[in-house]
């Protein structure tokens, strides 16, 4: 192949410029949203009218922990402690039972997928159904339970899914410790359209906005979640080649950063091999010349 030699002249410099645009490409991807996580995001329920809007809204604290020494009542009227349910990762739903809006759209586009997780529900992920209405009871909880329950038309473990009520105070420390803020406006409330996703230890790892959920999202943020109980190779791979997009809020298999170390990795193969055959060469045609 006649452009051999030549290549073989320029040597490595021809490639230099090549190299550095896909090392440029790799940082870029990695922390491209890493300033737009740190905005807060307020995707609502209903019309904000005049309610002051400090009052109400998502301020994410990923890596901080919600309080997990608080007391709840199940769906069957019993206390709870929080500590005694988020032993695994942990979905955990701010709602109120009695909403006829995006809350229940919220637990029932949920119930849609969790059929589709790979996770076990209630040894290897929990959802929890908070109530922030501190009238509702343990009762209406139960009645929502078993409807979301049976809309999922398969087996779901009775404590795979947590529908809790509380007092103002306890309500009030998870909410807050979660950046979750809302407001009562008459009978309702205005609030975030949120699910929090949190380790075991409380560590939230997490948030994902919306009503609708992809299988693939969840999976990915109860692996976030799992808090180094996956081998680092698997979730160095997962983290490297999905990101989680704040503006679609999820998860976005990263081509960017995984073309550019295709790039690298076939780069550098092709001047190795140039580089051997150039070493190689000149034996083969100085035992030409003697031939001769």
């Amino acid at each position: 192949m006649a452009w051999l030699p030549g290549l073989r002249r320029t040597g490595f410099r021809s490639f230099i410029p090549l190299l550095l645009v896909a090392f440029a490409l790799l940082p870029g991807a990695a922390t491209a949203h890493t300033e737009e996580q740190l905005h807060e995001h307020g995707p609502f329920g209903t019309d904000a009218g005049a309610v002051d809007t400090a009052k109400f809204g998502l301020t994410e604290r990923l890596g901080e922990k919600i309080p997990l020494d608080l007391t709840f009542r199940d769906e069957t009227g019993s206390p709870v402690r929080l500590a005694d349910l988020v032993t695994v990762p942990t979905i955990i739903l701010p709602v109120y039972y009695s909403c006829t809006n995006v809350c229940n759209f919220l637990q029932g586009g949920l119930a849609s997928v969790l059929k589709d997780v790979r996770q076990k529900p209630g040894e290897e992920y929990r959802v929890i159904s908070v109530s922030f209405d501190e009238t509702e009871t343990p009762e209406l909880a139960a009645k929502y339970k078993r409807m979301y329950l049976a809309s999922m038309n398969a087996t779901f473990p009775e404590n795979g899914w947590r529908f809790l009520t509380g007092d103002a105070k306890n309500i009030r420390r998870l909410t807050d410790g979660a950046g979750f803020r809302f407001a009562r406006r008459g009978r309702d409330f205005i609030h975030p359209v949120a699910s929090i996703i949190v380790a075991r230890d409380g560590t939230i790892v997490r948030y994902l906005y919306g009503t609708t959920f992809l299988p693939k999202d969840l999976s990915l943020a109860l692996l976030e979640a799992r808090s180094g109980k996956v081998g680092a190779t698997i979730r160095q791979v997962v983290g490297y080649c999905f990101t989680f997009d704040p503006t679609s809020k999820t998860y976005v298999f990263n081509l960017l950063r995984v073309s550019a170390t295709i790039v690298i990795i076939s780069t550098g193969a092709f001047l190795a091999f140039l580089f051997l055959t150039g070493k190689k060469r000149p034996v083969s045609l100085r035992g030409r010349h003697e031939a001769h």
